[in-house]
């Protein structure tokens, strides 16, 4: 990126409040727009289990939500092409550009660049693996993912059949995911850039991620999937195998009775969570707000003044509101 207006990355585990942190912020500035770096929030007619943002939090201009069908596979490299041409306009228009979401890989894909390497041999491999998928299923592939990367394993939820797959691709072409990737340049140097990560107590975070597991499903959410499904989306496709859609396939295909519905979910939810902050942990360019113990305008305060000394460091100040 070749400009100097200021983006700000937000990120944190589920259910931690980052909508709320986010569009605050935008509110503050006056002047900017959020593009979300959620790897479900994309699809088109998942908006309860994905905790969507509101139309009502919708004041504030948001990019990249709504942009495939559930059947549709969409990349980290094609969101990091996709909110860097986001943030293009939004720096044109001058306002600050807040990227917020809970996915890992998508948001490193944007700070750092990550673009596939090309292999001749790929087409034949997923071939394979396609075949196997079919013959062994997901749960023995899994099972492999866990004996050769159980790193990646980890945070891979079982469900996942495009990050199983594709890790299994990577592998049997003698690569490993995190050292498969030609890493062009990010940000250019003089883009002023505040990467926080919100978190909470972990009791507080849990209790949450319960109470939000429960909403979902008193809002509709097996009756969204029914939708999804009488429209003609299968369960094996990239939307309905995430996070709370997979479980409510597996409810309405009567392999989980209601009430393992929800503990399961809220099970896997913690997990995931974990895996969250284990991920954004590694990375020393986030700085740490708890907002269990600031609240949300703490955090805001907070960030503004990260990003204020981060202008004056580069150069410039925040777009006028």
């Amino acid at each position: 990126m070749e400009y100097d207006q200021p983006v700000v990355i937000l990120v944190g585990p589920t259910a931690v409040g980052k909508t709320e942190v986010g569009v605050r912020l935008a509110e503050r500035v006056g002047r900017a727009e959020i593009v979300s770096a959620d790897s479900r929030q994309i699809y088109r007619g998942m908006d309860i289990g994905t905790a969507k943002p509101t139309a009502a939090e919708r004041r504030v201009p948001h990019h990249l939500l709504d942009i495939c069908n559930p059947d549709e596979t969409y990349s980290a490299g094609r969101f990091a092409s996709d909110a860097r041409a986001a943030l293009d306009q939004i720096a044109k228009r001058g306002a600050l550009g807040i990227v917020v979401g809970g996915s890992g890989l998508y948001v490193q894909a944007l700070l750092d660049g990550l673009v596939p390497v090309a292999d001749a041999s790929l087409p034949e491999v997923r071939r394979r693996i396609r075949e196997r998928l079919a013959s062994e299923g997901l749960g023995s592939l899994f099972e492999e993912l866990r004996r050769i990367d159980p790193v990646l394993a980890r945070r891979t939820m079982p469900t996942d059949t495009r990050r199983i797959t594709r890790a299994l691709e990577l592998a049997s072409l003698g690569r490993r995911n995190t050292g498969s990737w030609q890493r062009p340049q990010g940000f250019h140097e003089r883009t002023p850039v505040v990467c926080c990560c919100l978190h909470r107590d972990r009791a507080d975070l849990y209790a949450r991620i319960g109470r939000r597991v429960e909403r979902m499903i008193a809002a509709g959410l097996i009756e969204e999937v029914e939708q999804l499904r009488l429209r003609g989306y299968r369960g094996d496709c990239p939307g309905l195998q995430t996070l709370g859609y997979a479980e409510s396939v597996s409810y309405l295909e009567g392999r989980l009775g209601r009430e393992e519905l929800t503990r399961v979910l809220q099970q896997r939810t913690r997990q995931y969570a974990k895996r969250q902050l284990t991920w954004f942990g590694r990375d020393r360019r986030f700085r740490w707000l708890d907002v269990g113990r600031g609240g949300v305008e703490g955090c805001v305060e907070r960030i503004l003044a990260h990003l204020t000394a981060e202008m004056q460091e580069k150069g410039g100040g925040l777009p006028p509101g």
